[in-house]
């Protein structure tokens, strides 16, 4: 069982983390340009409010909000995204007013609540999705070549902490993962809170295979780039390769070519390419067809697992701690990817590394409930995209907060999303 948390300190730095990535954008960014992997900033930051307000003061949506039409304006189920920029959104004073007197009544009802000794779910969902949410605000900043945001956690992260992990180098190699019959899934009871895709546990078979130590590398991404793995078929799936000509891509989304040198856009500058860090930013297809280039392939999201939590059924890949400063790169602590060596500390029992933070990696494992699915009181999170192309993300990646992680923890994007804070490691193929 994870130890109880301060529910209302950590509602109150998830807003403090919420403005860090909004404040300093001035009005033409919050609106944005319509592109349909991202939200306006003044949509999503209203959205934050209302979902927060519907879900711990408002059930049945009784009573009216606080704000006119919010759920006219901010009901992501039912508000099609490409409409989101004409809508009549209150201006950025006005939000920011709503968003924060949201959260005060919000906490007034916590402390009610928790006085009673009642049930803080509720509270916990807004507080997770407002987490999410500033996942997304980063990569948005990314996507749109806004400027690094100013996060609080790196300033205060000591340089020679920082240096450290940035230099920490290369980390090759396999690790054996023994077969077993191994419980998928959250185990109930083991947390106060999950979600509705990761329940309940239930045994799958999974063979004997070997998986890489860490995460691919950009200098391990790049051979493949160099040895024209983007321009020869034979490396990619029928739809992968249909998504590379549609895409016109060449390369992972952001790098550059600057003579014989690569560097890569990070945010609104360009930077070298740091050849130890773990490859980010690529979709799924670019890292199947990376496997196939280099003879290896993705691990299902059951290897995954299993390789994370062995032996017996680990909260996190070292043990039952919380992540902390030791074992991870999250909550935005660097600023962005660090060496794949980084946070031996980390390490689950059969010696993979980074398996929690730094980026998240895909799997080859299509996003589908586990048996016996029943949907959780917030319905859109997960059972909507059951039927759609979605492909299964573990671990979290360095601006994914800690408090959201565990190894259960599933997250899913389409196969094509190159905006995301993803990259992968491999299996060895079995001979």
């Amino acid at each position: 069982m994870r130890p109880a948390m301060d529910l209302r300190a950590h509602l109150l730095d998830a807003r403090a983390r919420t403005l860090e990535l909004a404040l300093d954008l001035d009005d033409a960014q919050w609106m944005g340009p319509r592109l349909a992997i991202v939200n306006p900033v003044l949509w999503e930051v209203g959205h934050v409010g209302w979902f927060q307000e519907l879900w711990t003061m408002r059930p049945d949506r009784v009573p009216p909000s606080v704000l006119p039409n919010a759920d006219r304006l901010y009901d992501s189920a039912r508000i099609p995204h490409d409409t989101r920029w004409d809508l009549p959104l209150p201006d950025r004073a006005a939000t920011l007013a709503y968003v924060r007197e949201v959260l005060d009544r919000s906490l007034a009802a916590l402390d009610s609540v928790a006085a009673a000794g009642g049930d803080t779910y509720f509270h916990r969902l807004a507080l997770f999705h407002e987490d999410m949410h500033d996942e997304a605000f980063t990569y948005t900043r990314q996507t749109l070549s806004y400027p690094e945001p100013r996060f609080a956690a790196l300033a205060s992260t000591p340089a020679e902490e920082r240096a450290r992990a940035l230099e920490a180098g290369p980390l090759e190699g396999d690790v054996e993962v023994p077969g077993a019959r191994f419980l998928l899934g959250a185990v109930e009871g083991a947390d106060p809170f999950v979600f509705d895709n990761e329940k309940w546990a239930h045994p799958v078979d999974v063979a004997p295979f070997r998986i890489a130590r860490a995460p691919v590398t950009n200098a391990q991404y790049l051979a493949f780039v160099e040895a024209g793995g983007y321009e020869q078929r034979a490396h990619w799936s029928d739809e992968g390769w249909r998504w590379r000509e549609r895409s016109g891509a060449r390369h992972p989304v952001y790098w550059l070519r600057a003579g014989r040198e690569w560097r890569v856009r990070r945010y609104d500058r360009a930077e070298p390419l740091r050849p130890h860090a773990p490859v980010i930013h690529v979709c799924a297809y670019e890292a199947d067809a990376f496997c196939r280039w280099a003879g290896r392939r993705l691990p299902t999201e059951a290897e995954w697992e299993l390789a994370a939590s062995t032996p017996g059924k680990r909260t996190f890949p070292w043990g039952a701690t919380p992540p902390s400063a030791e074992h991870a790169n999250l909550d935005g602590r660097f600023g962005g990817p660090v060496d794949v060596a980084a946070f031996p500390a980390g390490d689950s029992a059969c010696g993979c590394r980074q398996m929690i933070g730094n980026v998240w990696e895909w799997t080859s494992s299509d996003f589908r409930p586990y048996p016996g699915f029943v949907v959780d009181p917030y319905e859109e999170y997960s059972e909507p995209w059951f039927a759609t192309p979605h492909r299964v993300l573990r671990g979290g990646c360095w601006a994914t907060r800690a408090r959201l992680l565990r190894n259960t923890w599933r997250n899913f994007y389409p196969p094509d999303r190159r905006d995301v804070l993803a990259g992968f490691r491999t299996c060895a193929v079995a001979p």
